[in-house]
């Protein structure tokens, strides 16, 4: 039996999304009966679809006579709402009373709270800072930062004046933040003094000095007391003489005052991985982000002005840009700083408890760590309230389905949920009126027309190919940074496949109509011709008590490739012979025999991206002796170390 939870009548019923398919059958004289027909709907009338979600979404903007979407047939190259204005910012500081907008909690027990009246004065307060500071529309404004509330206000207040807002989390090295940053010269740079992980207090204003030694771009530092209430500001050098502490900054009682731009104007830069090189800034357009972003929250999460939305993310990773766009609806945010395993290992459980978390977004490592500990929610919690659990980052595992009905709560609604900094959204992702089935994402994103290709570029059902997108959608990249003609833009998304959006997902389409995602594309193994997704392998082997976690490779070897398996063993555990049938025998037995490797090897540690994603591509490059472009990128670049010249591979 593979449905592990089907919602309720009377859930269906007060579901936004049941809302919205009355209004359209009212207004557009329709027959929709259920999410499949309205998915349908959504692809075969993309101009109608969009429009009437932003009518649905109340999204704030000046619509123009022009068409909803124009050039429908390029991609690249189609635009949505061509001669639309809006301003981001106003959409998602449309509530002002005194309900909470934010509420921050971090390791140490800090706790305040913001109402959507005092967030757009603070917003207003900040915007006069940045706008006497020079910054006009189209100027970058980074933040150096802990998922903190000056990081919102920051943001909006960059967006408010029509400024593009682009962050990295204080975890990034000096070399890594200067990849970013250095590439789109920002004017203003926000930072905090410190933050707080795992009981410890990592400084932040020694990078910082190191950065703006190497940024001269930016005219105005502002400096957020959050370790030490007076951050000595002189450490950071030459740069002191242009810093201003975050509460001296800008004039108290400014009203927010917003600046409408076009749609696709440019309103956030993100950043690829940049494992295999200088990282990609990849430009998001405020139209696009906003509309795509009230869809998912909307009609895919379910919010409403009542729930209280978390998300364990940082700044650096393009959840915090989704998290953040849920202001639009009027839910309150809960923002915290921290390890998730400090003072204890159900720290965020006690969140959800006192703060009353109705949305709780992880990832599925963090749900994968619980697992491996045998940890549950104390009876002592109380997470009735909790309505639905968001899991990304890498896919869930069947097993991770599993541990969440068994442990952490029975009747929850498990979104996992697949896009990406690519597109700062998602391709597939739950579906509030539709069951869960285990290992599955529930549906392809409304607007969204998701496929699976082969290599001949057939759709494919049931079978396991690539992840695409045949049609123009609105968070499409608005452009790369310093991309001249759009030559990588195209290069890294529409070579494959001219004219379809190839995402780098090996995924299928299943029976039910959900998604599974295998891995990623560039990490697929190829023994004997025959292609390979690594979740597979790391469902099977991460089942097994003595492993930790897994990478798997593709070795080049004898003409062929084999297929080399890394684990990371629990403390007491030893990598003997016996171990090495039991793992084999129990990939073999959950998957085929092609999957089985052959070889594998215990390590101390597995390289992970600074978005906490381990990588592949890095490890393969250094069992082939190649050099790995780009180590900065990578959280604990040591562990490399690891994998380089490894006796048990040259045989």
């Amino acid at each position: 039996m593979s449905e592990l939870w089907r919602p309720s009548p009377a859930r269906i019923a007060d579901a936004n999304l049941t809302r919205f398919i009355k209004c359209l059958n009212a207004r557009r004289d329709l027959r929709l009966r259920d999410y499949t027909q309205l998915y349908e709907w959504s692809l075969a009338q993309p101009e109608n679809f969009w429009s009437e979600l932003a009518r649905f979404a109340d999204v704030r903007a000046d619509w123009g006579t022009g068409p909803v979407l124009e050039n429908p047939k390029s991609m690249p190259g189609a635009r949505f709402f061509p001669t639309a204005r809006l301003n981001f910012a106003a959409n998602l500081l449309k509530f002002d009373d005194d309900q909470p907008a934010l509420v921050f909690r971090n390791e140490r027990g800090m706790r305040a709270t913001i109402s959507y009246r005092e967030l757009r004065a603070e917003v207003g307060r900040i915007a006069e800072g940045l706008r006497a500071a020079g910054v006009i529309a189209g100027d970058r404004v980074a933040g150096f930062l802990p998922n903190i509330p000056e990081a919102v206000i920051a943001m909006l207040a960059t967006t408010s004046l029509g400024a593009i807002w682009s962050s990295c989390s204080p975890d990034f090295g000096v070399h890594g933040v200067l990849d970013r940053f250095g590439q789109i010269a920002p004017k203003v740079l926000f930072t905090a003094d410190g933050y707080f992980y795992a009981g410890k207090k990592p400084d932040s204003l020694g990078p910082v000095a190191e950065v703006l030694a190497n940024l001269p771009s930016v005219a105005q530092v502002v400096l957020i007391p959050y370790v030490d209430a007076q951050p000595d500001r002189d450490r950071l050098g030459a740069a002191a003489t242009r810093t201003r502490l975050w509460r001296e900054f800008g004039t108290p009682g400014k009203a927010p005052v917003f600046t409408d731009q076009p749609f696709n104007h440019p309103l956030y830069i993100l950043y690829s991985s940049g494992t295999t090189g200088v990282p990609k800034c990849i430009v998001h357009g405020a139209g696009g982000t906003l509309l795509q972003h009230q869809k998912e929250h909307l009609l895919h999460v379910d919010l409403k002005r009542a729930d209280r939305l978390f998300y364990f993310t940082t700044c650096g990773w393009m959840m915090w840009n989704w998290m953040v766009s849920a202001l639009a609806t009027g839910a309150t945010l809960v923002l915290y700083d921290g390890s998730p395993f400090h003072p204890g290992p159900t720290a965020l459980w006690t969140l959800a408890h006192e703060e009353r978390v109705t949305v709780f977004g992880t990832s599925a490592k963090y749900l994968s760590a619980l697992e491996k500990r045998n940890l549950r929610t104390p009876d002592y919690l109380d997470v009735t309230g909790l309505r639905t659990l968001l899991s990304t980052g890498s896919p869930l595992l069947p097993e991770g389905f599993d541990f969440v009905y068994r442990s952490i709560k029975s009747d929850v609604q498990l979104a996992s949920i697949s896009g990406g900094t690519d597109i700062v959204s998602c391709f597939a992702l739950g579906c509030p009126t539709r069951p869960v089935h285990r290992g599955e994402i529930q549906c392809r994103g409304l607007g969204m027309a998701v496929d699976v290709f082969d290599e001949a570029g057939r759709a494919l059902r049931g079978e396991r190919g690539e992840l695409v997108c045949t049609a123009p959608f609105p968070s499409m990249p608005v452009s790369f940074w310093n991309d001249p003609g759009d030559a990588k833009y195209r290069a890294a998304y529409f070579e494959r496949f001219p004219g379809v959006w190839c995402h780098g997902d090996y995924a299928a389409i299943t029976e039910h109509d959900g998604i599974v995602i295998y891995g990623r594309s560039d990490a697929v193994l190829n023994p004997g011709g025959v292609r390979i997704g690594t979740a597979e392998i790391y469902s099977a082997v991460e089942s097994m008590p003595q492993v930790a976690e897994s990478l798997a490779i593709g070795q080049d070897w004898d003409g062929d490739v084999r297929v080399v398996l890394f684990v990371r063993l629990q403390a007491g555990c030893e990598l003997d012979a016996a171990l090495k049938r039991e793992i084999r025998a129990t990939i073999r037995a959950q998957t085929t025999a092609r999957h089985v490797p052959a070889k594998i090897v215990a390590v101390a540690d597995i390289p992970r991206t600074l978005s906490g994603k381990i990588t592949e591509l890095a490890v393969r490059n250094v069992v082939h002796g190649l050099p790995v472009n780009n180590v900065d990128a990578l959280a604990n670049p040591a562990a490399l170390e690891y994998f380089r010249d490894l006796p048990d591979l040259q045989d």
